[in-house]
């Protein structure tokens, strides 16, 4: 018996590895006109790999090696590249909760990550996706749909990384609301499972189909028909969020003076820098750069604004510190047009999953967030600095709608999380990778209990990371104070 299980066993990683190649092979010299795996191939692929990573592995964690990274030193190193000024504040928000720490904690769980288990099957992942990454924005044609809405640190990673975040998470916020255990970790196992459900769903559908589905609001209230709570807080926060057009944002961050539109200063989050006509006249030639970036008919729309202003705008948790602006267009008193141009550095992933193909990380987020989302900001685009540095353009807050957890309740929280492992799957799918992934998880739990495990698992770690981290801030090892910047 045992020699017939060890015969097939070995037949099967023979037909493994002619599939690897052949899917590789195709991967990178397929042309158009060449042949294509079929979806039985795929899957199979899929599948082989747990030869490779049993799914059952990925309940580990890296915490307990001997050699893991000082979290605080992780931190401190994160920070060499950002305004010294601003960086305290970023500590401040860190010091919140364990919740914002892990938000602002990327390349913490980049680094433990490298070390758990490895599919083997990279996507174009998220690179942060944990729950409040996700959200809800305006598409050209002002409809609202959700989705994932931050790829600061997009890169192509091996799929779970982004699903152990994103339970990883769950469980944090869980258990910052104070929610019983259990809760909690049904929540995260069922968000596996929707993942799971609807990668399977995907990997069926045709390509087309995959690109055109979105996650509206009527798509989301037909899923949870019965979880009226639920549903009335989405279609509140739709209905809320879709008055925060560019007419709603422009008044409330500018003001008329003498004839002039400005951004109106509200220290230390929005401020003009002493040199500010200094940095205009030098935005010129950035946005001459940005303006080549976007199709023709935008450049059209474009150039009917001129701009006006530049401020700082401090955004996020891990964001503070990095080079944020907003600029404001206008055509007339009443018309403008708001750009947020945001710095765009190294992905937390690069050292652990390969560098970018990109010359600009600019360019690297635009391009993930065009193929991980459904659709994206008409505006989108990407520029380099007068000092070298890389960012990356769209409209600012037009109709986002984003989670307050203050108003999360045990059902709507365990909802939410089940709306984003929705929107993960259709994300990674969108990026071509379904079947495999389909193939990987299979038809029954195993992977999703192993990743329930990892969350309960990691979400112990966090906890100790922050409390060292809450030390050092006692010790002065580190500054954490919310001062004004400017005034």
């Amino acid at each position: 018996m045992q020699h017939i299980k060890s015969a097939f066993i070995n037949t099967f990683a023979l037909a493994s590895l002619f599939l690897f190649f052949r899917l590789n092979s195709m991967k990178k010299e397929r042309k158009l006109w060449d042949p294509l795996p079929t979806l039985v191939e795929r899957i199979a692929y899929g599948k082989s790999q747990r030869l490779q990573t049993p799914r059952e592995a990925h309940k580990s964690t890296a915490y307990a090696a001997s050699d893991r990274k000082d979290p605080v030193q992780l931190i401190i190193d994160s920070n060499k590249d950002r305004v010294p000024e601003l960086v305290p504040i970023r500590h401040s928000r860190m010091l919140q909760s364990s919740f914002a720490f892990f938000r602002g904690t990327a390349n913490i769980m980049a680094e433990d990550l490298s070390h758990t288990p490895n599919s083997g099957i990279n996507v174009q992942s998220c690179g942060d996706c944990h729950l409040f990454n996700f959200g809800g924005y305006g598409t050209p044609e002002r409809n609202q749909v959700f989705d994932i809405n931050d790829f600061d640190e997009t890169l192509q990673a091996p799929f779970e990384w982004d699903l152990k975040r994103l339970t990883a998470s769950i469980y944090i916020a869980g258990r910052f609301k104070g929610f019983d255990e259990k809760v909690i970790k049904k929540a995260v196992l069922d968000t596996a499972k929707m993942y799971a459900l609807k990668m399977r769903k995907y990997s069926t559908m045709h390509q087309l189909d995959i690109w055109y589905s979105t996650l509206d609001k009527k798509t989301i209230i037909k899923l949870f028909k019965n979880e009226v709570k639920f549903t009335k807080s989405i279609t509140a926060a739709a209905d809320k969020a879709k008055r925060r057009s560019h007419e709603y944002v422009f008044p409330k961050v500018s003001v008329l003076e003498t004839g002039k539109r400005r951004i109106i200063d509200d220290p230390p989050l929005i401020y003009h820098p002493p040199n500010v006509d200094d940095l205009i006249n030098k935005a010129h030639s950035f946005f001459d750069k940005y303006y080549k970036t976007l199709s023709d008919d935008k450049r059209a729309l474009l150039k009917r604004y001129r701009l006006v202003d530049v401020a700082v705008k401090v955004v996020g948790v891990g964001s503070v510190g990095t080079r944020c602006f907003i600029a404001l267009f206008t055509a007339e008193d009443d018309d403008a047009l708001i750009l947020q141009f945001k710095e765009a550095s190294s992905s937390v992933l690069e050292e652990y999953a390969g560098q970018t193909p990109y010359k600009n990380h600019g360019e690297r987020i635009v391009n993930g967030q065009r193929l991980m989302q459904t659709v994206s900001d008409i505006f989108l685009g990407w520029s380099r600095g007068p000092l070298g540095r890389d960012f990356y353009v769209r409209q600012l807050r037009d109709m986002k709608a984003t989670a307050n957890i203050d108003n999360f309740t045990p059902d709507i929280f365990a909802n939410y999380a089940l709306l984003c492992g929705w929107a993960l799957a259709k994300s990674h799918a969108k990026s071509g990778m379904s079947p495999e992934v389909t193939g990987y998880i299979g038809n029954n739990d195993v992977f999703a209990e192993a990743l329930t495990d990892f969350a309960v698992s990691y979400a112990g770690q966090t906890e100790k990371d922050y409390a060292k981290f809450s030390e050092a801030v006692a010790n002065k090892l580190i500054e954490a104070h919310p001062e004004t910047v400017h005034s």
